[in-house]
């Protein structure tokens, strides 16, 4: 029997390609006249290749978050409406759908949970005889133990992930970025605590994390053996599962004035599917499946991050990523959403290599502030 084919476009990683080939044959089994392929592209890709242009070549789109301003301005997507009722915001974990909610509409179902949080190597962790930092004074006693021994703190800080981090900080503070271009972008204080947080945090760590994405963070804690603990990142669950060199532990994220683990900037992702798409129905069958419970629960299986908040509170799903569900819920629970505004994405490329250039000495603290401020208004009138 021939079937009907749905192209879909992922990101590169086996966090985010293999669940959705795991939990393929489900689908066809409850859909014999429906298939799906997926190509993938790199994690830079993923974070700002416009969806307009994957929506002229694909039926389904995995995407972030941030592009949903584009997204409503020029409709390259359809409206998940139908799909996302009042009750369904509390089947996922903390705000992943509302951060696909924007200008009255749904653009994405959340597949993926994930936000910044910490990440330790426990081995390492244990040698120092240090509890996990609860806040950042805590944790620059643990850089200071660490540096005594040869060892380090790490981060990831190139590019847009220096503007993640900023972003963490200041919402941690209780004093989050603007999210709307016609207002300010952030408090003075607040920003300037950010960057002093985040220079003292490199003098801990090697000079490549500078270069690092969230990915090679990962990579690089479970290859080597003297990064000890970091305090944001996006969470790669998968990276503490028992076939990785060094499993991973993570925990919430360490307050910067007190212990507390909110405003942590969300990411995770969501599927969306092509306005452009000659398949409507059989795309809306597979959005629906990759929702149920029991399909997000099957992603765990295959190295996934899920989005509903039942796997998040599955103990054996949690044992086996090592607790980082229940390690990190809190984090989740109190996560915030970054700006979605159309044009938010010029913005965010540009700001995160700004806040890059900063931490490499090249501006000052007060250039970058005003730079951010005319940028983000720039970003929202063009």
């Amino acid at each position: 029997m021939s079937r009907l084919v749905l192209r879909g476009m992922a990101w590169q990683h086996r966090r985010a390609l293999d669940p959705l080939l795991g939990t393929l044959p489900g689908f066809r089994a409850l859909h014999p006249g429906i298939d799906v392929t997926w190509d993938q592209r790199p994690l830079a890709g993923f974070e700002f290749t416009p969806v307009a242009e994957l929506a002229e070549r694909y039926d389904l789109i995995i995407l972030d978050h941030p592009f949903a301003g584009d997204i409503a301005a020029g409709r390259c997507l359809l409206p998940l409406d139908g799909l996302a009722d009042e009750t369904t915001d509390h089947a996922f974990v903390g705000p992943s759908l509302a951060s696909y909610r924007y200008a009255g509409h749904v653009w994405a179902m959340p597949v993926d949970g994930a936000t910044q949080v910490a990440v330790c190597r426990p081995d390492l962790l244990a040698s120092l005889g240090h509890d996990i930092p609860a806040s950042w004074d805590e944790m620059f006693a643990l850089g200071k133990r660490a540096r005594a021994v040869g060892q380090s703190l790490a981060v990831a800080l190139k590019g847009v992930h220096s503007l993640m981090t900023f972003f963490t900080l200041c919402a941690n503070q209780g004093k989050p970025c603007g999210i709307d271009p016609d207002r300010a972008f952030v408090e003075e204080d607040a920003g300037l605590a950010a960057l002093a947080a985040m220079r003292r945090l490199l003098s801990y760590c090697p000079a490549q994390a500078l270069d690092w994405n969230s990915i090679a963070l990962h990579d690089a804690m479970v290859a080597r053996d003297d990064l000890v603990y970091c305090p944001a990142v996006y969470c790669y669950a998968t990276y503490a599962e028992a076939d990785i060199r060094r499993p991973l532990a993570f925990a919430n994220l360490p307050g910067l004035r007190r212990a507390s683990p909110s405003g942590s900037t969300i990411g995770g992702t969501g599927i969306g599917i092509s306005a452009r798409t000659a398949h409507r129905d059989a795309a809306f069958a597979y959005v629906r499946y990759l929702m149920e419970a029991a399909v997000q629960r099957a992603f765990a299986l295959y190295h996934g991050q899920p989005a509903r908040i039942e796997a998040w509170r599955d103990e054996a799903l949690d044992r086996r990523f090592g607790g980082c569900f229940g390690n990190t819920l809190a984090t989740m629970e109190q996560a915030w959403i970054r700006p979605r505004y159309a044009g938010y994405l010029r913005f965010q490329a540009v700001a995160g290599d700004l806040i890059e250039t900063h931490l490499r000495g090249a501006i000052g603290e007060a250039a970058l502030l005003e730079r951010l401020q005319v940028l983000h208004a720039r970003a929202g009138a063009e």
